[in-house]
């Protein structure tokens, strides 16, 4: 069993009210928690995310079901990774980047480039593996590929060069519906589940990067455990002990790295009666104690490396967080590392 973000079923409620089907009574069905429809962090198991999209088809007689859930899906359901790849220099980077963090979305799913299994020549695999031993669902492998896809082609371009698509189940709509889904020739009962595409792909650069918020995306993303339920707070507090001294770090900034509306986040943080302010407060006053006690930096460094414009600035909080001034700060903190360091020169 593993465990997957529920944003995974973004657009589900969606599609089969649409279709006249009662999404809450799909989701009990299938097992999965209460809100796992409408949140995009809860973790929920693959298994049960899989059965709902299986139970809400038979029930519905859509066999197309994965493939229109998927076909309004975004990009921005991959949360932080989404910007992270979004503002990849190339789609090379964007690929090793999703690899590489894609358990912040699903613990037990890869991603990866593999060479063509027809050896065709100018032809790479992004091969998607659903983890050691475990048999896919049919419907659940259908909005995946065709997620994947369309992840691709928001990147680059829907004319990307598909060259056809390998799933490893019989088809459970008509096979001109793939097709049509995908723009591409699709093949039915392969080992594996992958999209073939053009090598020269990988070169292609990307359009709109943002350096700075890419950097803030993977500093958050490098410091998450495979457990996403951590709540706003610590995702904004991640966030910004990694990027602050970076440059300006506005509410804004850190709400884009975390994909979400800034509003949006507020209200997250609100819910846990924090706030932005004093979150990134705290993390600036644990930091200045840091480099005040442990460090002979001079103090107008420090204040860059928190993000202050001018010293006066740490000297205000200094007396607000300490009742002191930050050079009685290292003052009073001088014995205690003297102590501990005994070949220091006095």
């Amino acid at each position: 069993m593993s465990l997957v973000r529920s944003a995974g079923l973004q657009k589900f409620r969606q599609t089969v009210e649409s279709l006249g089907g009662d999404a809450d009574a799909f989701a009990r069905q299938a097992g999965l928690p209460d809100g796992a429809l409408d949140a995009d962090d809860l973790l929920v198991e693959d298994a049960a995310l899989a059965a709902v999209l299986e139970i809400a088809a038979s029930a519905l007689g859509c066999p197309d079901l994965g493939l229109r859930v998927a076909s309004v899906q975004e990009l921005s359901m991959l949360g932080p990774l989404a910007v992270a790849i979004q503002h990849s220099p190339s789609v090379a980077d964007a690929l090793e980047c999703t690899s590489r963090y894609m358990f912040v979305h699903a613990r037990g799913l890869s991603v990866s480039l593999v060479p063509d299994p027809d050896g065709a020549p100018g032809v790479t695999a992004l091969l998607y593996s659903f983890g050691p031993g475990v048999r896919p669902l049919p419907q659940a492998t259908d909005m995946t590929m065709l997620f994947v896809h369309r992840a691709v082609g928001f990147l680059v371009g829907d004319g990307y060069g598909l060259r056809s698509v390998d799933l490893p189940h019989r088809p459970l709509a008509p096979p001109g519906r793939y097709e049509q889904a995908f723009g591409a020739a699709v093949r039915f009962g392969r080992p594996q589940a992958l999209l073939r595409l053009p090598s020269s792909l990988l070169k292609r650069p990307l359009a709109g990067v943002d350096a700075t918020l890419r950097g803030l995306a993977l500093a958050f993303l490098s410091r998450q455990s495979p457990d996403p339920r951590t709540g706003p707070a610590a995702r904004v507090r991640a966030v910004l002990a990694q990027s602050l001294g970076t440059g300006p770090v506005e509410l804004a900034d850190v709400a884009r790295a975390l994909a979400v509306h800034p509003r949006t986040l507020q209200r997250q943080l609100g819910a846990e009666d924090q706030n932005f302010a004093g979150i990134l407060d705290d993390v600036r006053r644990t930091r200045a104690r840091a480099y005040l006690t442990s460090t002979d930096m001079p103090l107008t460094q420090i204040s860059r490396l928190l993000g202050f414009a001018e010293q006066a600035v740490l000297s205000r909080c200094a007396r607000r967080w300490w009742g002191m001034s930050p050079t009685a700060v290292r003052r009073q903190a001088r014995p205690a590392r003297d102590t501990a360091m005994p070949g220091r020169d006095r």
